[in-house]
C-alpha cells in the first residue's frame, strides 16, 4: 500500500510529470506541496528539482522545504526518493554559480563536469550531459527490483555528485567521468536521472519506490 505520496513543491520544475507518473504506477494518493502539514501526515515523499542549484536552494529555505525534508527523512524515518537537482541538493556543496552550501544531508560535493570532456575513444562531449545512459549498479537496493544492471536512463545535468562515503553509491554512470548516478542511505534514495522520463524503466523504479517500506 502506497498510502499518500508528497512531491515537495518548492517551485522550481514540472513537478505533475512526477506526479502523474507515481498514479500511473499506483500511488494511492499523490499531493504536490510545501505545505508542512501535508508533507507530515503523507507516506512517503518525493524531493524533486531542476534549475539552477543557487535558486532551487534560495526557495528551499525560503519555504523551509529543508526543515520537512529533514522531518521525513529523520524523525519520521520515512521513505524519500529525490531526483535531479534534489539529489544534488542533498550535499554539502556544489560548485555551480560560483560555489552554492547545500543542505549537507550527505557528506559530499557537487562538481562541474568541466570542459574538454572526452570519452573512451576521445570523442568530444557536450555538457551538458543530455540523454539517455546506462547505470552501472553497484550494491543491491529495493529500489533495483526488476531492473537490470546497464539499464539505460534518462539525463539532463552540467554537474555532478560526488559522495564522500562511496558506500553510498548505488549507481554510477560514464560520461568522460565516472559520477554518482544513485546514492542510498537507509529510508533515502537519491538518483541523478529522471525517473519519470525514462519510460518503463523509470516507471518500474517509481513502482518499486512506492512500495518500499524505507530498508535497504
Amino acid at each position: 500500500m502506497s498510502g499518500t505520496v508528497a512531491v515537495i513543491d518548492y517551485g522550481m520544475g514540472n513537478l505533475q510529470s512526477v506526479a502523474s507518473a507515481l498514479e500511473h504506477v499506483g500511488a494511492e494518493r499523490v499531493v504536490v506541496s510545501h505545505d508542512a502539514d501535508e508533507i507530515r501526515e503523507a507516506d512517503r515523499v518525493v524531493f524533486p528539482g531542476v534549475g539552477a542549484i543557487r535558486d532551487c536552494m534560495a526557495e528551499i529555505r525560503r519555504l523551509r522545504c529543508d526543515e520537512l525534508l529533514r522531518t521525513a527523512l529523520i524523525e519520521q524515518h520515512k521513505p524519500v526518493l529525490a531526483i535531479c537537482v534534489g539529489m544534488q541538493a542533498l550535499m554539502q556543496r556544489s560548485e555551480e554559480n560560483g560555489g552554492v552550501d547545500c543542505l549537507g544531508l550527505i557528506d559530499g560535493n557537487v562538481r562541474y563536469f568541466g570542459a574538454g570532456l572526452k570519452d573512451g575513444d576521445g570523442q568530444r562531449l557536450k555538457v551538458p550531459h543530455m540523454g539517455w545512459n546506462e547505470v552501472r549498479q553497484q550494491r543491491e537496493h529495493p529500489l533495483w527490483h526488476n531492473i537490470e544492471d546497464g539499464t539505460r536512463f534518462y539525463f539532463v545535468h552540467s554537474y555532478y555528485v560526488h559522495a564522500d562515503a562511496r558506500q553510498l553509491v548505488a549507481g554510477s554512470v560514464d560520461y568522460g567521468v565516472s559520477a554518482d548516478a544513485a546514492l542510498a542511505q537507509d529510508n533515502l534514495f537519491a538518483v541523478q536521472f529522471h525517473p519519470e522520463k525514462s519510460a518503463a524503466t523509470g516507471l518500474q523504479l517509481l513502482r518499486n519506490f512506492i512500495g518500499w517500506n524505507g530498508q535497504c
